[in-house]
């Protein structure tokens, strides 16, 4: 498995099938397939023990040691570009090589938002050097407290993203490009995971993560509304005692018996342990 990490990675396969899914993304959202604005910002992670003292720093302002990611996304929030390293490299030092790095991959991005860590003489560069409008939203002095800034809230939905999976809530790896790689295979992960979401024809997710609304059920047996309900929403994995109290079941290991029953004769389909949706149309 390592082997064909290297060997992909190395190849920058990642980063190309993540450029290929945001396209399809972003025609769906109905925007052009190539950006012309996107949004930087940088993520101080906690680096474990395996990792070298070259390639880590301390970040006096987190008060963490261990590695920064500079990020550069779009205004939907996919991933443009990344680069990896140490922690004690300040935003605006990061900003150059990833601005330079961005301008590379992606040259039809003209206007980029940053906070106000980047201002300075990185905004005179960009503009100079790579032809980049870098504007600085900054936050208001009269607010106190949490409050959601223009344009910077999409790169922090980003970083929460990248933090559900296990292998980015710490760096592991030895090396920044290793950790990079790791990132863009998350990526991918999660496009394309929207992209199927998108084409089997589930609903997005809400705002506040909402879950869709539960059909009217008209079977008279409780195999039927079972059906119903899986039927309904095709994309999710439903557990056992989700179905039992939607139906108002009170003895629920009874219930997960008729489960793994209906599962055996091919009436509904178990996906893992209490795990069952619909079964395929091609089975």
């Amino acid at each position: 498995m390592y082997a064909f990490f290297l060997r992909w990675s190395g190849r920058g396969l990642p980063e190309r099938l993540a450029g290929r899914l945001r396209g399809r993304l972003r025609i769906r959202a109905g925007r052009g397939e190539l950006p012309t604005a996107g949004c930087i910002d940088s993520q101080t992670v906690k680096a474990a023990e395996t990792v070298g003292a070259a390639v880590c720093g301390y970040d006096g302002g987190k008060k963490t040691k261990g590695q920064k990611r500079h990020i550069a996304v779009d205004t939907l929030g996919l991933l443009l570009c990344v680069m990896v390293t140490a922690a004690s490299v300040q935003d605006r030092d990061g900003a150059h090589p990833l601005l330079a790095r961005l301008r590379e991959r992606c040259s039809t991005i003209a206007l980029v938002w940053a906070d106000g860590g980047y201002a300075g003489r990185l905004v005179c560069w960009a503009r100079d050097v790579l032809g980049l409008a870098v504007a600085i939203v900054k936050r208001s002095d009269d607010v106190r407290g949490f409050v959601v800034l223009p344009r910077r809230w999409v790169v922090e939905r980003t970083f929460a993203w990248l933090s559900r999976y296990r292998r980015l809530v710490r760096v592991y790896e030895r090396r920044p490009d290793h950790h990079e790689a790791l990132i863009w295979w998350a990526t991918v992960h999660q496009m394309a995971r929207r992209l199927a979401r998108e084409l089997s024809g589930g609903p997005p997710h809400g705002r506040w993560s909402d879950p869709p609304p539960l059909p009217a059920l008209s079977s008279p047996d409780r195999r039927g509304k079972v059906l119903e309900l899986l039927a309904a929403q095709p994309w999710r994995a439903w557990r056992g005692a989700e179905l039992a109290a939607i139906l108002g079941i009170e003895n629920v290991n009874s219930f997960r018996v008729q489960l793994s029953q209906w599962s055996h004769q091919g009436h509904i389909n178990k996906i893992g342990p209490a795990l069952y949706g619909p079964v395929p149309a091609n089975a």
